[in-house]
């Protein structure tokens, strides 16, 4: 298994991934978390070049919560958009974060071969794959 590209500010990568980094880093600002204030936003390429983004949405009922990943993906999928090539997340934080298991798990459902940028607040980021995140993973070809 290949090892996460760290990578520093976003000059040196292309200018598709610096707008992907942008639409995360923006879609955190419609974050609504009144519990606990940990905005997360995520930007997703699709295969025809879109840009879906979506942010956390928060809860009383906690259960009731969906992360930022999850949103941008479901927005994808209800305009018909299925093929992801990247997703990019962005937080408030200084270190970068990383998706939870459930949204690990979501994205398994749409292949383990794209990327998954994970960005900090200085604009440095860490490039790395769906595969990579979940290496072992329980994939739609297990139920056929």
């Amino acid at each position: 298994m290949a090892s996460p590209t760290e990578l520093g500010p976003c000059t040196a990568v292309n200018e598709r991934v610096k707008s992907l980094i942008q639409a995360a880093s923006e879609a955190k600002e419609k974050a609504y978390c009144p519990y606990s204030n940990f905005r997360v936003g995520a930007a997703l390429l699709t295969e025809d070049d879109s840009i879906i983004t979506g942010c956390n949405v928060e809860n009383c009922s906690l259960g009731g919560t969906i992360c930022a990943e999850r949103t941008a993906m479901v927005k994808a999928v209800s305009e018909g958009k299925k093929s992801f090539k990247a997703i990019a997340i962005a937080s408030d934080e200084k270190d970068k974060i990383a998706p939870c298991g459930i949204c690990r798990q979501f994205m398994v459902e749409f292949g383990t071969d794209w990327d998954v940028y994970l960005t900090s607040n200085d604009g440095s980021f860490e490039k790395m794959t769906v595969s990579q995140l979940l290496p072992v993973a329980f994939k739609p070809s297990h139920l056929k």
